[in-house]
């Protein structure tokens, strides 16, 4: 090893859903939404003014906060918005947990967070989850540096009652508790309800599901101005101009459809609650989905093989092969169309 390599920070990379460059591909493995997005936003697209591309952007994105205060009934100060939700994650870590006590997160969660850890050397504990998948809340009640947890869960797409979230900020007032809402727009009560109670509490979601956006790279969190202030700092500090232009714009001509917004996920939660019954006719297992994907097992074929044959037939889905759920598939909801050609494809595989 060469004397500069021992400077280089080794850290074990999040691994991201497979990208295929084949647009034949019905691509189930990413959790994107099926549908474009809403007509307002191919507006904005059409009439974005290039022009405006020489100017930096609105560091505070105030158009888009002001949306977003709108649709949540909240202020533009208890919003900041981030390069999707990773980046608005990223940030939080960093600004929230300091302590030299360790995070709480579930063994089984969206594998980032561990990633975040070691990148900025925060300590953090791993809670299990229990034999149904479920978190454990009575784990999270001892002294702890923050706690952090996507509701739905990922991958397991279980979610927690409100109550149960409730429970674990009530019993951690003393630390920042971070909730994960990605997919909480597919069948969850969201935890924005209890920002007034709770000036501790930080929701997070995305653009990237419900709002069929992820190749804009939209995230915000939501937040007491006294947290949203202090993670402003720290984006400040290592670059203002974190939300380009486009984004800004774009973003916010999606939030302004309420309607088509509503309608979409319509759509995605009844293909999801009918391929429920398709998989358990073929007799997959799988846990009660409040997200838009389907984390399923058969006791008789492997995922592992299941994944690899639909693969062979141009189909994605996500197979993780690690500890406690080696033999499940994250399956995300695709339109009826692509659901029916994943369904013919696992009937050829079982007969």
């Amino acid at each position: 090893m060469k004397e500069w390599e021992k400077n280089i920070r080794v850290i074990a990379p999040y691994v991201p859903g497979e990208q295929p460059k084949d647009k034949n591909i019905i691509k189930l493995n990413t959790n994107e939404n099926p549908y474009p997005p809403a007509p307002g936003v191919i507006t904005a697209v059409r009439e974005f003014d290039t022009d405006m591309l020489r100017l930096y952007p609105d560091t505070e994105a105030s158009l888009l906060t002001e949306k977003l205060a709108e649709f949540y009934g909240l202020e533009q100060e208890n919003f900041f918005v981030g390069v999707g939700s990773d980046d608005v994650l990223s940030v939080a870590f960093q600004t929230f947990f300091n302590s030299d006590m360790p995070i709480y997160f579930p063994d089984i969660t969206y594998s980032f967070y561990k990633v975040w850890a070691d990148m900025y050397r925060i300590p953090y504990e791993c809670k299990k989850l229990d034999d149904d998948y479920n978190i454990v809340k009575e784990d999270y009640y001892k002294e702890n540096g923050g706690v952090i947890f996507p509701n739905p869960n990922a991958p397991t797409a279980v979610l927690m009652p409100l109550d149960g979230v409730e429970d674990i900020i009530r019993h951690n007032q003393d630390v920042i508790v971070i909730v994960d809402e990605a997919y909480i727009d597919f069948g969850g009560e969201s935890a924005v309800s209890l920002l007034e109670k709770y000036e501790n509490l930080l929701v997070v979601q995305t653009f990237s599901k419900a709002r069929s956006m992820a190749g804009m790279r939209i995230g915000y969190a939501m937040g007491s101005k006294r947290l949203i202030s202090a993670m402003n700092d720290v984006k400040f500090s290592i670059n203002s101009y974190t939300m380009n232009l486009p984004s800004i714009i774009i973003g916010a001509s999606a939030v302004s459809d309420r309607q088509y917004f509503e309608d979409t996920l319509a759509k995605i939660v009844n293909t999801r609650e009918n391929a429920k019954s398709r998989f358990k006719e073929l007799g997959f297992t799988f846990t009660d989905s409040k997200a838009n994907f389907i984390f399923v097992s058969h006791k008789k074929y492997r995922a592992k093989d299941i994944f690899e044959y639909l693969k062979s037939k141009n189909i994605f889905v996500r197979y993780f092969g690690t500890e406690r759920v080696d033999n499940y598939l994250r399956i995300t909801i695709g339109t009826d169309e692509q659901m029916d050609k994943l369904f013919e494809a696992l009937e050829e595989y079982i007969d």
